[in-house]
């Protein structure tokens, strides 16, 4: 049997009765709460300023389908778990996938195919790419003034950096086999900003590396432009960078201090540094010999390199017995630099608290998709990398409209599949366009709430 061609199945003996499906419901889709994605863009912006970066050199007469439309096209269909450009085919004539660029859900022509989908994120050049990352930080910044209100004035921000593997399996351009990895990849950086004592975490940017860089290659210069933006935005903030190990770098620890930010940064485990934190070991096994369990001692130490720091530093340490069952007891040393004024011990549990924004980048892999960089031309890469980023901006801002709900701390993949993925009915008359969704289903308070915070009422 073709699925392209197979109208109906039968089971007959499935239950007690013959059950026929039939494959006949032309104004149906199974994306029916995508309309929140639309809803929650619109309230952003988003798609239209990414859309306004990017320039058209098409022939106006045989344009069918404009780049926002396009642009928009692809950015919902990733945050309904619709990766490739291949999908295209199969959405076209999508009721509500139409709906969401703006078209007649039923007599509205098809959507961009997957040619045109492709040449778009061909056509994206190095300055467009630049202005489009500029613009999502700018939308998400200017997104959280209008929310914090009165406390953006003086807030804390903190702005965390991180890269990770994006395996390649092709010709990909400037992909590299990395050793760390063991495969051949790129090395997006990922930054995220959080607010005050917020636990969440919010993308600011996402840019794709050659597979041959190291932890901080261009960090300073993405660092520099966010920087601006954000003291723009919050010029009375107080801005906090955390970055783990790879980042411990002269470079990037002068920048820091030039730029005049707070900064705790990971450093490795070395000869000088362990020599200065051997006294706390020997505290924290003496404890451990006492108490049988696992023992942390925090302290801290002015430290300058033979030759690569120009000045001494603060470096902060923790000094532990790690205590497993069934294994002998583990030396575990960690060290931090940091201009921080905290104590040791809460500068090192602060320094932790980036392992939250390591989540981020798993919903971004493993819900969104953003690993699918299988253009051959970097730039198209780095494009796709941006619409992903896209996606996720927008499904963050319906996290942040199920405020109050079941869905207020859920993950993306959750979001989809509660508040998304629904069987949907359209019909259009000559004075509305009505979406029949259930009657019931585990989402629907949930869906309710983000619906009337991003622009519905009830009737």
């Amino acid at each position: 049997m073709s699925d392209t061609t197979t109208q109906s199945v039968l089971f007959p003996a499935l239950v007690s009765k013959p059950v026929h499906v039939v494959f006949d419901e032309r104004a149906m889709s199974s994306d029916g709460g995508g309309l929140l994605l639309k809803a929650a863009d619109e309230k952003l912006g988003l798609i239209s300023a990414l859309a306004g970066c990017l320039r058209d050199d098409r022939q106006a007469g045989k344009v069918k389908h404009s780049l926002e439309e396009a642009l928009g096209q692809r950015v919902y269909g990733i945050a309904l778990g619709y990766p490739d450009a291949n999908d295209a085919a199969r959405l076209a004539d999508d009721p509500i996938h139409k709906l969401m660029i703006g078209r007649d859900p039923i007599r509205g022509a098809r959507l961009a195919s997957q040619p045109t989908i492709s040449r778009m994120e061909n056509a994206v050049g190095r300055g467009e790419l630049l202005e489009m990352s500029k613009t999502l930080t700018k939308t998400v910044l200017d997104r959280h003034k209008r929310r914090l209100g009165r406390r953006a004035k003086k807030t804390k921000i903190i702005l965390d950096f991180d890269p990770t593997d994006d395996p390649t399996h092709g010709q990909q351009e400037l992909s590299f086999f990395h050793g760390y990895y063991g495969t051949y990849c790129y090395l997006p950086l990922i930054g995220t900003i959080q607010f005050g004592k917020e636990k969440k975490q919010y993308l600011l940017c996402s840019v794709l590396r050659p597979g041959n860089a190291c932890a901080h290659a261009g960090f300073v210069a993405i660092t520099r432009r966010i920087l601006e933006q954000v003291r723009a935005v919050f010029p009375k903030s107080r801005i906090i960078v955390r970055l783990d190990g790879g980042f411990g770098a002269p470079v990037v620890l002068d920048f820091l201090e030039e730029a005049g930010v707070e900064y705790v940064v990971g450093l490795g485990n070395t000869k000088p540094l362990k020599r200065r934190a051997n006294q706390a070991m020997v505290q924290a096994r003496r404890e451990y010999r006492a108490t049988g369990i696992t023992q942390q001692v925090y302290g801290e130490t002015l430290f300058k390199t033979k030759t690569t720091w120009a000045h001494k530093r603060r470096v902060v340490f923790k000094a532990e017995v790690v205590v497993h069952p069934d294994r002998d007891p583990k030396n575990n040393t960690r060290f931090v630099v940091t201009n921080l004024t905290m104590t040791p011990k809460n500068v090192y549990k602060f320094y932790c608290g980036r392992g939250d924004a390591e989540n981020r980048i798993k919903e971004l892999k493993n819900d969104l998709a953003m690993d699918r960089t299988s253009c051959s031309r970097f730039l198209a890469n780095q494009f796709r990398v941006l619409l992903t980023a896209a996606a996720y901006v927008i499904m963050q801002e319906i996290q942040i409209s199920a405020r109050h709900s079941d869905c207020a701390h859920a993950q993306v993949s959750t979001i989809r599949n509660l508040l998304l993925k629904l069987a949907a009915r359209v019909v259009v008359s000559a004075r509305r366009i009505v979406i029949h969704l259930p009657r019931q289903f585990p989402g629907l308070p949930a869906w309710q709430r983000v619906a009337l915070a991003t622009g519905a009422h009830v009737p």
